[in-house]
Formats: C-alpha cells, structure tokens, sequence
C-alpha cells in the first residue's frame, strides 16, 4: 500500500471561513489536496480564536508552533513533510529557511492569498489622492520582500490574473513558477436561481466584510459619505446593512438607523443573509486579488455593484452581476435602478451564473495544481537548478533571516 504524502501547511492565523475569503480559500486548498490523498498537518503561530475553523473535522491534524524557536526544527524533522504551503510570505520569511535546513526534499509552495505589494502601493497612491501606476511597485518595500519570497519558492499560487499579469511583466517571474488558482466552487445551474429567495421576498442593500482588512473599513466610509446620502435622498425607504467580523469603534460609530445606514456586526451565516438581501454595494476604491464577497454574492443570486478594482480579473469578458461603477453619483443611482427593476435584477442573476460557471470552476484547476505538485516531487533538482534567482536569494537572504531569527531566540531565553 502506497504511503500518503504528507503536506504540512504554515498558517498566518487559524483559518476562520466564515469570517474572511482568505479563510474560505484555506479550506478550499485543504479540501483539494485531501481529496488527492495527501495527509495534512495545519500549523500556526496564531492564538486560537473562538471563531476558528474545527480542522479534525476535516482530517486534519492541528498544530502550535513558535516563532524564533528551535523547537520547530525537532517538530517539522519528525513530522518530514513531502510538501510544505506557506500561507503568505510573511510565513515562508519566517519559516522557509527552516524548512530547507531540516527538509530540504520538501517541495515549497507559496499561497500568496493576493499581491500585498499591490495592494499596499494602491493603498499609498489612494491616501496621497494620486493615480496608481505598475511602476509604483518596484520602488514599494514589501515588493521586495514578497517578490523574494515567491523566488524562494518552488511554485506560488496566484489568485488573479491580473496579478499574474504583473509578475510576469513587471516583475519578470519565470511563468514555471507562479500557477493560477483563483476561489474553487461547485458549478450552478438556472434552476438552482428558483431555489434561492425571490425579488420580492428580498429587501435591502448589504455589505459585508472582515474589518481587519483595511479595503473594508475604507469601503464603508466611502458609503457613508460618498454615496449614501444621494442614494438616500433619492430612495428615502432604502436600508443599508453593513456585516462584517471584527469592527472597530470607529466602524461601530457611523451605525445611524434614523438614515437607514446599520452597523449589523458579525454575520453568524454570511450565505443565509446575502441570500435574503436584495443588492450588494462594494465600491471598493483599493486593494488585491479577488473579492470574496462578489463571488458570494453570485453564489446567493444577489446581483451587485462595485468599483473596476472591485471586479478586477473577476469576470473575463462577461457581463457583470450587476453594475460597475467608479463615480460615486452614478453608483448610488445604478444601485437604485437595479433594486427596483425586477427585470433588469434578474439579467444580473443570470450573468452571475455564467460568471461562475466559467471562471471558477475546481475542476478546471484543482487535477492541473495536483498534477503539477506531483511532477515537482518527482523532479524538484532541474525545476530548482533552472531557478537561479531563488537559489542565489536563498544563498544570501537566508543566511540573515537566519542569524536574526537565532539572536531573538538566544535573546528570548
């Protein structure tokens, strides 16, 4: 009998699905390699949370690790993991050297969950009211970090296409290092729309968001200064719901029920309140990768109307779910025409459908991923030998992570 593989993952936080995209795409990377065969082990140095995934539920075996400590040399040297997946490269910057000293066979693999030199630069140019240009990022900090990180790597998991686009072309990745894997869900049919709440049993607007994610909390002030109070003045009985795990204070303080506009908190089944909500509203003015709660959104027949970064790469050539707007006037009168047109509500539904159906399929991605792991397992010496900007970013960067890493340890003890 053949012995399983053994993937040993390195998470950032504890995957919490319902709070987050980024917990959503955990679960699906978890799902596909277990689907392979494949044993996995889910480490982190994160405190536990109370809205924390249960991962023996899945098959998979939880782990606590420390930063800037040996005694994760003695953990992976008897674990001997045959793959290894860094979540974000913030991880593979701690661990990564780690892993080549004490499992140097172990194929290493980067989530990058999305470009956060990207979003940060688009963040920066956003706050010093000037348009973002790609050549912005060869002089961003954290692009050097991350660019070093997915050379390090044996391959990087990229979630757009957009994103794939930038390093390639600007960053000049060799393509037999990055592997395109935007979020993996079930194909939908148009029956399955005549299962989901009516136009008539719908009401409101929603957003929904983790507010540990500064894109969100940025959104939601945009809404309430932007483009509620003319959507408002135009539709006084219009309601805006805003959910979202973790808000702040500051999120809390801008909850005014006399204007329609509520601050809901948690979403404790982010599916089940999309569903019954009429319109998503997600004018996103920053960020990366792909948004989570557009794609939820299709998944729930709730048409929605975003920004062009908020639909980047989302949808190839199709038409939206919805509308896609910049201008703040003409978004919150977009957002009225559609919550009112029945007809127009169930074109975007249906154009939701056929977003999904093409651009989001496990299918399509998940045999490729799995194919391609194993062919690096077999042959990992020529795939590493043609990568010599890695080997040569081992060779040095590796070296100071390394004696900085061992000097907290000593000073920690």
């Amino acid at each position: 009998m053949n012995q399983l593989k053994k993937l040993l993952i390195i998470g950032f936080v504890w995957p919490e699905p319902k709070s987050s995209a980024a917990g959503e795409r955990m679960m699906q990377l978890i799902s596909i390699f277990k689907e392979n065969g494949f044993e996995i082990t889910f480490a982190s140095a994160a405190q536990d949370s109370d809205f924390m995934i249960d991962l023996a539920e899945f098959g998979v075996i939880k782990r606590s690790i420390e930063l800037n400590s040996s005694s994760f040399d003695d953990f992976i040297a008897v674990l001997n993991p045959d793959v290894v997946l860094f979540d974000r490269f913030m991880i593979e910057e701690q661990f990564g050297w780690r892993i080549i000293e004490n499992c140097p066979k172990a194929i290493r693999i980067l989530d990058t969950e999305d470009l956060h030199c990207l979003r940060t630069a688009r963040q920066k140019a956003f706050k010093e009211n000037r348009t973002f240009e790609l050549i912005d990022l060869l002089s961003e900090e954290v692009a050097k970090r991350e660019i070093a990180s997915i050379l390090r790597c044996d391959l990087s998991l990229i979630i757009s296409e957009f994103e794939m686009n930038i390093l390639e072309d600007v960053f000049k990745i060799n393509k037999e290092l990055l592997f395109y894997l935007p979020f993996l869900v079930d194909k939908m049919n148009e029956e399955e729309l005549l299962k989901l709440p009516s136009f008539e049993d719908r009401k409101n607007f929603i957003f929904i968001g983790n507010f540990l994610h500064e894109p969100n909390w940025n959104t939601v002030q945009h809404l309430k200064e932007s483009i509620w109070p003319s959507l408002k003045k135009n539709f006084p009985e219009a309601i805006l719901e805003v959910y979202g795990a973790y808000p702040s204070q500051k999120v809390l303080q801008l909850h005014q029920p006399k204007n329609g506009f509520f601050i809901m908190g948690r979403a404790e089944d982010a599916n089940e309140i999309v569903k019954k909500a009429r319109i998503v509203l997600a004018p996103i003015r920053f960020g990366a990768g792909l948004k989570g709660k557009l794609l939820e959104a299709m998944q729930c027949g709730t048409p929605s109307i975003t920004t062009s970064i908020g639909s980047e790469a989302m949808h190839l050539d199709l038409p939206w779910n919805g509308c896609i707007e910049d201008n703040p006037e003409v978004f919150a009168k977009k957002a009225i025409e559609l919550y009112q047109d029945e007809n127009l509500w169930k074109e975007a539904q249906k154009n939701g459908v056929e977003i999904i159906n093409k651009c989001y399929q496990k299918q399509d991605y998940s045999d490729k991923l799995i194919s391609f792991t194993n062919s690096l397992l077999i042959d990992s010496g020529s795939h590493r030998l043609h990568n010599f900007m890695g080997n040569l970013l081992q060779h040095h960067a590796f070296k100071s992570t390394m004696y900085m890493s061992k000097w907290i340890e000593a000073k920690n003890k």
